[in-house]
């Protein structure tokens, strides 16, 4: 099908007579391979005729393609006056513009990023923050989100001022936590030791950050109990959209406590179904783990690989159901699925890692040892697991002493 036969005569006209008419029918095509519904496809056509119409008053260069997006979005939109049918609302340009992008590359124009200092400067953080500490990627961009504030006060990403440092950390920390402020101030830390790393002096702003006071194993580790697990797992009725794979992901977490990065990342090649047992690759601590796959689990992965999956070539197993099909899905619908399922049921939580120290709970219930637990949660370190022998009532009354003055 022919792209301008999809557009109104005056978004056609508008695109044949610009740079950007060039790409339209590649724009099209890769849109209706991507699954996407008819009246997006027209959508993004119209956003796309919309900057085409805008770029064709002005000097155009596709290498500067995210420069001009920019523009075109922060200062045309806002104040537009272009004569209708156009499409003014951000977010859709934004996503039309992206695919707009994608095509451009796709045709070997190199499409030059925006130089912002800042940006170079925590892209350089981002990679010594993986290749010399070792991070994962979800820790790398905890970090990154908290110190961006901080490295933004500066001009040209310099030394931020003493005052700068205690004034962000007052307003940061007053908020806050105690568990969440370590994090903080941890995050602070180590992009001061990374300045110091690039050579730049910071012996006079390291004492500033100092990590307030938080015992990590003072309070009990929160879970379910087993009816709570149970009205958790019914709470999937049948008229749930995407109910399987809902399902899927739920048992991912409550039977193998898999954490949201880990059940995303989850492909069929890692599931051996004739000795039934699942590997972890994509761990937060970098190493390859392989656990039993419970009947339970394993059902509910194949109910949903032959019920639900879309047909893709992706080899992950749980992907988006609406266009993009050919993605996998993010974090978010794991912690999503979670968060609705504690709704349905009538629960009142909505933390994912809850279910880990659930897991854990049940195991030491079961008569497991806390090697078993940091084994069945892929802990490092044993210490890491000491936390649940808080939760192990039976071995923890088998050592109690009498209360003195009470009968032995």
């Amino acid at each position: 099908m022919d792209v301008f036969d999809a557009l109104t005569p005056p978004a056609a006209k508008r695109l044949r007579a610009s740079a950007v008419g060039a790409f339209a029918q590649a724009y099209f095509n890769r849109l209706r391979v991507r699954g996407y519904a008819a009246h997006t496809v027209r959508l993004y056509l119209n956003c796309l005729a919309h900057f085409a119409l805008w770029s064709a008053r002005r000097r155009f260069d596709l290498a500067a393609l995210d420069h001009h997006a920019e523009c075109f979005v922060r200062q045309h939109l806002p104040c537009c006056s272009c004569a209708g049918p156009v499409q003014r609302t951000a977010h859709c340009v934004r996503a039309a513009l992206k695919h707009f992008k994608a095509v451009v590359v796709d045709s070997g124009i190199v499409v030059a990023e925006p130089a912002d200092p800042i940006d170079v400067l925590l892209q350089r953080f981002d990679q010594h923050l993986e290749r010399i500490r070792g991070l994962a990627a979800s820790t790398r961009r905890q970090r990154l989100a908290i110190v961006r504030p901080l490295a933004s006060m500066t001009s040209g990403g310099g030394l931020p001022s003493p005052q700068l440092v205690r004034g962000f950390l007052r307003r940061q920390l007053s908020r806050l936590t105690p568990a969440s402020a370590r994090v903080t101030t941890t995050a602070v830390r180590s992009w001061l030791r990374f300045r110091a790393f690039e050579g730049e002096r910071v012996d006079h702003l390291l004492p500033l950050v100092a990590s307030p006071a938080n015992w990590r194993l003072a309070p009990l580790p929160q879970t379910l109990t087993p009816p709570e697990v149970e009205r958790l797992l019914d709470a999937f009725p049948s008229d749930l959209p995407s109910r399987l794979r809902c399902l899927a992901i739920m048992r991912c977490v409550v039977d193998l406590g898999l954490r949201s990065s880990e059940v995303i990342a989850l492909e069929l090649d890692d599931i051996d179904w004739t000795a039934g047992t699942v590997r972890i690759g994509k761990t937060k601590s970098r190493r390859v783990d392989m656990l039993p796959l419970p009947q339970s689990t394993g059902a509910a992965i194949a109910q949903y690989v032959r019920g639900e999956r879309p047909h893709t070539a992706s080899r992950r197993i749980f992907i988006r159901h609406v266009a993009p099909v050919d993605v996998p899905v993010s974090a978010n619908v794991v912690r999503r699925t979670v968060r609705e399922a504690y709704r349905r049921a009538g629960l009142p939580y909505t933390r994912v890692h809850i279910l880990r120290h659930t897991l854990a709970s049940r195991l030491l219930n079961t008569g497991g040892t806390l090697k078993e637990v940091a084994d069945v949660l892929r802990h490092r370190e044993l210490n890491t697991s000491l936390i649940y022998a808080k939760v192990d009532s039976a071995r923890l009354g088998a050592v109690a002493m009498p209360w003195p003055g009470s009968k032995a």
